[in-house]
This record gives structure tokens, C-alpha cells and sequence, in this order.
């Protein structure tokens, strides 16, 4: 199921990414290399708009029933940042949700309330069960948002991921169940 907008908040709005966001996505990654590059590996490799249309075309490309969503973060009509499911698993009933935020936007509890948001979109639109986030181990930012929703850390993968400067980094991997509420 492809959704087109989902409100947070009347000042937030989870829109579907389109080749339409692509110069606003683009010149965010490359007046914030430092900031964002810091955790997120894409940063290096993102060098032109022409590299963020790819991305974008890579995601809507895929068939509606294989394709996950990805929204860009508006908050009061600017663009904010990205959130979105990855490695969707129907089958399984779960999903991982990944996000980044413009570094202008932190500390106002928009990425909080998104993802908030999106795991009620995951659990009641979709049927998803199990929502996990994953995060590298000193990004307090970043892990503070399961933390704060009341998701379970499950535990750490070891040299998790690659970052940009070549070093690997630990994963901690939090999710988040839906327990309905049994009668």
C-alpha cells in the first residue's frame, strides 16, 4: 500500500519522495557533509543531484507491491529530512525504519513524532508486526529515538556497518512489537 502524504502533526507531513524533492535532498547532503557524513555512508558517494535522482528512481522504480515507502520530512513547508521502511518482509510481518534529519531541525522532537507516527502507519495500514531501528553505537541522537518510543534493544552487531572515513562501526539493533491487546 502506497501512501501519498501522512500527517504528524500540523506542522509535520510525511510526503512520498518524488524526482520532485531531488535539488531539495541533494543540496541538504552537500551543505551538511560533515554533520551528516559523520554516521551515514551514502554521504561520500552522493557528489551530484544526479546521484539523489538515482537514489529516488531506485526506490519508485520497483513494482507498488515490492517497493517500500520512503517519505521526505516537511515541517512548516520546508523540507526537513527523510524517513522511510527498509527490508520490508511481508511475509514475516516486519520491517526496519531508517531516517535521517537536516541538522537545522534537530532538537525539536520532529524525528521523534515521525517515527512515531510511522510505526502506527506500519502496524494498523500495513499489518506489520515487528518494527526494529538500527543505529550506530555512539550515535546518541539517532539511538535516543527507539529509547524514548519504548522499543527493546535486542543487542549490538559487531563492526555493523562501513562508515565513510573506512572504519567499521557497531549496530545497536532496538524493535518495537505490536501486541494487540488480548481479550
Amino acid at each position: 500500500m502506497q501512501v501519498k502524504e501522512i500527517n504528524v502533526t500540523p506542522e509535520i507531513i510525511l510526503r512520498h519522495i518524488g524526482i520532485e524533492d531531488a535539488i531539495d535532498v541533494f543540496n541538504t547532503i552537500d551543505t551538511q557533509r560533515v554533520y551528516m557524513g559523520e554516521w551515514l555512508p551514502f554521504v561520500e558517494q552522493t557528489k551530484s543531484v544526479d546521484n539523489t535522482i538515482e537514489f529516488i528512481n531506485a526506490i519508485n522504480g520497483k513494482p507498488e507491491n515490492e517497493r517500500d515507502s520512503t517519505f521526505t520530512i516537511q515541517y512548516n513547508g520546508e523540507f526537513a529530512g527523510i524517513i522511510g521502511f527498509k527490508g520490508t518482509d511481508k511475509s514475516n510481518m516486519r520491517t526496519e525504519i531508517g531516517y535521517w534529519l537536516s541538522e537545522p531541525f534537530q532538537k525539536k522532537g520532529i524525528m521523534t513524532l515521525s517515527v512515531s507516527r510511522l510505526i502506527k502507519f506500519a502496524f494498523e495500514d500495513l499489518g506489520i508486526h515487528r518494527v526494529q531501528i538500527k543505529c550506530a553505537t555512539g550515535n546518541a541522537k539517532s539511538k535516543n529515538i527507539p529509547l524514548r518510543l519504548g522499543f527493546m534493544h535486542e543487542g549490538t552487531e559487531r563492526d555493523g556497518e562501513l562508515l565513510s572515513d573506512g572504519k567499521f562501526t557497531d549496530i545497536e539493533v532496538y524493535s518495537y512489537i505490536n501486541k494487540p491487546n488480548i481479550v
